[in-house]
């Protein structure tokens, strides 16, 4: 008696029969390669922190450090054994629980455009090409459903390298144009302008198609061929009140808008969490501005809190909600600061050595995961670098992370290189 090791034919036959897609059979070829049993996260909600937040003032204070490197800032305890935060986090201290804390994030770009590159779409910048980020990837590699743009930016894009990079403009995020915390909130083109009725919009659609089919022939990404899809996808939202409704943070109860914060991060990380329990697969939202080069105690005073209120608000809300397992949140910047304050009160870049925050997805709960020396200077333990996280992001959705893309007329790979943080997968 011999066993029969299944094919790719075998597979797709099964597969088949079970009603899946081939799409849905490649993820879960894809994740079963990198020993993760199928597709851990349905949706990500990605919270952007531009400028570059400080660690040591944030997620990994160091109180025993000389005070030239440990600042001001006090640590406090957390609901995890073994985690301080600094004292700007109360609330997250409270579900420390939930939560993976990555210490040992790494790059080499001190520049802000270049260290955003590196973290918002796992490649190191290049001069011949513009990656696209890691929302665009999804948007690419699964699609849209229940008539939802499959990548959403709140408000806009929090940095040009939030967006599509080499891919076609219809993979894109959609912005809204317009902040939810903003009294007058309303999303940008969501409804039809009034002066057209219906037949004037079918008026309007045929236009278009008519000039489309002239240009067809178009070789471009983003020819009338590539936008096709792009436009029905728009269409689809605005014909659709279920979709149109999830924008609509009205329906929120006034307790549950406070919980989280009226301000900018409460309202958007609020809007993000609608978004995703609608259906939207990718949603990056931007807060705060965390470039810190004087007066950090006093700036993190004012900017941390409600970051701190909202984001605690939200994994609290995905857990209740029965969301969190299925919703991967994960939290990043620029780089860190300086492990020196400097004469003006402040930190300056310093990529070698920062922290970023994942929860639900996939991800282990209560996990320090990585270390920095006494100092938070530099990474003593389990370096991750923007491709490792990529990585582990492609995975945890299903997406094989080395599926090869083409830009130009060259294939590329959705990361290169890079490794799977099996450590920090449940």
């Amino acid at each position: 008696m011999h066993s029969h090791r299944p094919t790719r034919r075998d597979a797709l036959g099964v597969g088949l029969l079970a009603g899946l897609g081939l799409a849905d059979l490649l993820a879960l070829r894809a994740s079963a390669r990198d020993g993760v049993t199928g597709p851990r996260a349905k949706r990500v909600i990605h919270l952007y922190l531009p400028g570059g937040l400080a660690h040591q003032e944030s997620f990994d204070p160091k109180p025993y450090a000389p005070a030239a490197y440990r600042g001001t800032v006090r640590a406090i305890g957390t609901s995890l054994d073994g985690l301080q935060l600094a004292s700007h986090l109360p609330e997250l201290a409270k579900v420390a629980h939930e939560l993976c804390v990555v210490h040992s994030m790494s790059h080499r770009e001190a520049a802000h455009e270049r260290g955003a590159h590196s973290m918002l779409t796992g490649y190191a910048p290049s001069p011949a090409l513009v990656y696209p980020s890691l929302g665009s990837v999804v948007a690419h590699a699964l699609g849209g459903q229940r008539a939802l743009p499959p990548y959403v930016c709140v408000p806009n894009q929090p940095d040009p390298f939030a967006g599509h990079g080499y891919l076609s403009t219809s993979f894109a995020p959609f912005a809204l144009g317009s902040d939810p915390a903003r009294r007058g909130y309303g999303v940008r083109d969501l409804g039809a302008p009034k002066e057209a009725d219906v037949p004037r919009g079918a008026r309007r659609r045929a236009l278009r198609e008519l000039v489309d089919a002239r240009f067809n022939a178009t070789t471009s990404a983003d020819g009338p061929a590539s936008m096709a899809a792009f436009y029905e996808r728009a269409y689809e939202l605005l014909d659709s009140a279920e979709a149109r409704a999830a924008f609509d943070l009205e329906q929120e109860p006034a307790a549950t808008r406070d919980r989280y914060g009226r301000g900018e991060a409460g309202q958007r990380l609020l809007l993000a969490r609608r978004l995703v329990a609608a259906g939207v697969r990718f949603v990056t939202v931007g807060a705060g501005g965390f470039d810190h080069h004087e007066n950090i105690e006093r700036a993190l005073a004012r900017g941390l809190p409600p970051v701190d209120k909202a984001l605690a608000a939200l994994i609290e809300d995905l857990r209740s909600l029965g969301l969190l397992d299925e919703t991967l949140v994960l939290v990043t910047t620029e780089f860190g600061r300086t492990p020196k304050v400097n004469p003006e009160g402040g930190r300056d870049h310093w990529p070698g050595a920062f922290s970023v925050v994942l929860a639900g997805g996939g991800v282990r709960r209560g996990l320090v995961y990585g270390r920095t020396d006494a100092t938070a200077t530099a990474v003593e333990e389990d370096a991750v670098h923007p491709e490792d996280l990529a990585r582990t992001v492609f995975t945890l959705m299903g997406i094989d992370p080395d599926t090869e893309l083409v830009a130009g007329n060259r294939p590329v790979r959705l990361v290169k290189g890079g490794k799977l943080l099996t450590g920090l997968l449940a």
